[in-house]
């Protein structure tokens, strides 16, 4: 992550800031929660192996995805955010096409921010902050079947349902960005700033 390891991207409710150490200990407190690890598909680490997988994303070279910690209402302290925002590393598709692919992690810990238009909003400044800077033509989300709200959102961002997994227990929903998506999404997006951290 290392072309866009200090880049702030501020939204009109929510501010996205890379995913430093400082986020670790509250990220791992969350990931106590049985219901998070079966939402995730995650199972439980230790705050080592959190710190380490925190140092793998900050120094990975070959990945250009953000991994960014959103905080709600601007520029409130640190660990004031209710999410984990996360865009692996990008693929690009060898095999069929030339798109560049994206895959998107968007992870609701903090209850108290859930349904309240915050993942939304850090989903489409994600999704502008690729389309603009990457050249990210795809993306794919997988949803756990039972998280009805989650697909639900991604399905009003204009994705399309391309798969289900009965043995994952999982929906993959996509969506191809159009000369008429880009359009739309610019627009949803135009009021974000990008800034240094």
């Amino acid at each position: 992550m290392k072309i866009n390891q200090n880049t702030v991207l501020q939204g009109q409710r929510v501010t996205l800031v890379p995913y430093t150490s400082a986020h670790v200990p509250r990220y791992h407190e969350w990931m106590q929660s049985e219901e998070l690890q079966r939402l995730t598909a995650s199972e439980p680490l230790s705050l080592e192996q959190e710190y380490e997988m925190q140092r793998s994303w900050r120094d990975d070279a070959d990945s250009e995805g953000l991994k960014h910690f959103l905080r709600v209402g601007g520029s409130g302290t640190l660990g004031m955010g209710g999410l984990i925002i996360s865009s692996s590393s990008l693929l690009t598709c060898g095999n069929c096409c030339s798109s560049v692919h994206c895959m998107l992690l968007i992870s609701s810990f903090e209850p108290s921010y859930r349904g309240r238009g915050f993942g939304k909003e850090a989903t489409l400044m994600m999704m502008s902050y690729g389309v603009r800077n990457l050249g990210i033509t795809k993306f794919e989300a997988k949803i756990g079947q039972e998280n009805e709200a989650s697909i639900c959102m991604f399905k009003k961002l204009h994705f399309k349902e391309v798969a289900v997994n009965s043995i994952f227990q999982e929906v993959t929903l996509r969506l191809d960005v159009s000369d008429q998506e880009r359009r739309w999404l610019l627009e949803q997006t135009d009021h974000v700033e990008e800034k240094s951290y």
